[in-house]
């Protein structure tokens, strides 16, 4: 049978850890590992999620650092064009071990999320182009098939800066090359042998992607844009994604339009206001209790926001957008 499309979430999803109700979403504090390792199996029908990936980035001490302005690993630019540039953490710091680490968390993460997905349940996840090889096998390896990638064109302010601490002798030279683009994998827990898309469909509410309400496909390269000031005075998250992008990610997530988004990684939960603008059901978690906090007031927030053409796109307003 499809997945049944509910008013809410039910409060038995956050298995025994502490959550609210935000509108018809549930947002929990705990550990995803954790979580997950206590979630029902094949009880989530897609996930959208914006990693740590697991490293060093949002560890206490670095995230005081952050807040500090001492760096640590958080690249502090300085301002530009009278524009203070948001702190990037410095993936190209990262060390064998630590990539070893990382490598390893994403394996039994792919693991765990294989266990409470469905079937032909999707996974959309952000990663970077520095990371993205090591993501995709990690995931792979952990029993998740790679169905391609989306590729965000947004410029990052990543790159393109001359060499460190010698831009004055070699002005004419770039480290590497300027950021014009944000890869998201997409993944699929496999479907049964012999299975076919529409067999899942049917049985399952799972298996393929939700075709837009101008009646396009969903397209692997979404024009997008910087996180709006107004959405980062919302949220003030280091890593808060634009909800233009994150309202046709769980809107494709699920193909039937029913069933339940999962984001184990939720900061300050802008996952689960795109979510609730669109009109499907979710349940995020978050282990830091600032952010856990921040979302409850973050989520409603940033659902409330009118994007015309986005929305219309995704069925929530009745007018109709051609957009592509």
């Amino acid at each position: 049978m499809p997945g049944t499309k509910i008013k809410t979430v039910p409060r038995e999803i956050a298995s025994g850890f502490k959550s609210c109700q935000v509108g018809v979403t549930r947002v929990v504090l705990a550990d995803c590992f954790r979580w997950l390792d206590k979630a029902g199996e094949n009880s989530i029908h897609g996930v959208v999620t914006d990693p740590p990936y697991g490293v060093k980035e949002y560890d206490i001490d670095q995230l005081e650092k952050r807040s500090n302005g001492n760096g640590g690993i958080w690249r502090i630019p300085p301002s530009f064009d009278g524009h203070t540039r948001s702190p990037l953490p410095r993936f190209t710091a990262l060390n064998g071990q630590e990539r070893s680490r990382l490598c390893e968390f994403f394996v039994q993460w792919s693991k765990s999320v294989v266990k409470v997905l469905r079937p032909g349940g999707h996974v959309f996840i952000a990663t970077n182009s520095f990371l993205a090889q090591l993501l995709y096998s990690s995931l792979t390896e952990g029993g998740l098939e790679f169905r391609g990638q989306t590729i965000r064109l947004v410029r990052t302010l990543r790159g393109g800066d001359r060499p460190k601490n010698a831009e004055r002798e070699f002005p004419d030279v770039s480290s590497m090359a300027r950021g014009c683009f944000e890869p998201w994998g997409i993944f699929r827990k496999p479907m049964f042998p012999g299975m076919k898309v529409s067999d899942c469909l049917r049985e399952f509410g799972t298996g393929g992607l939700r075709r837009y309400a101008n009646d396009k496909p969903f397209s692997d390269v979404v024009a997008s844009e910087r996180t709006p000031r107004r959405e980062r005075e919302i949220a003030n998250h280091p890593s808060l994604k634009p909800q233009s992008l994150l309202r046709r990610l769980v809107y494709v997530s699920l193909p039937l339009g029913e069933g339940i988004v999962l984001d184990p990684f939720m900061g300050s939960g802008s996952t689960l206001a795109a979510a609730e603008a669109v009109g499907v059901n979710a349940v995020g978690v978050e282990r830091h209790a600032e952010y856990y906090e921040m979302s409850l007031e973050a989520i409603p927030k940033l659902a409330s926001l009118k994007l015309p053409e986005i929305d219309s796109l995704v069925g929530v307003q009745s007018e109709q957008v051609q957009l592509f």
